[in-house]
């Protein structure tokens, strides 16, 4: 008997939202915006770095893109000051990947 079940017969009533839930999960609503995305590329310290800015939508929202790209890639990176700092120069692939889902993106620099 697992989980579900002893949960059922605990409480008979109770209507289950979880297929719901999940859907919704797994279908993440980020703001569509109607100005393009900017994608630079920089040297820092000799270093190469891609950095994305000009999202108008939530933080949360930036957020979630920013974690979405950087394990997508398996790169390192960080989320300051409303832009995504991305370690190396992955400006089409991250351009690929945010067209995906919907973006319009703006390639800057070099």
């Amino acid at each position: 008997m697992d989980l579900q079940d002893q949960l059922k017969n605990l409480f008979p009533d109770h209507v289950s939202e979880t297929s719901d839930s999940e859907s919704q999960d797994k279908t993440t609503e980020l703001w569509m915006q109607d100005e393009p995305i900017i994608c630079k590329y920089e040297k820092r310290k000799g270093k190469p770095i891609t950095i994305l800015e000009g999202y108008t939508g939530a933080t949360e929202d930036f957020k979630t893109l920013a974690k979405d790209i950087k394990t997508t890639l398996s790169v390192g990176g960080s989320f300051k000051d409303d832009k995504i700092i991305i370690q190396g120069d992955f400006r089409d692939k991250i351009m690929e990947i945010l067209k995906e889902k919907g973006f319009q993106v703006k390639r800057v620099g070099g």
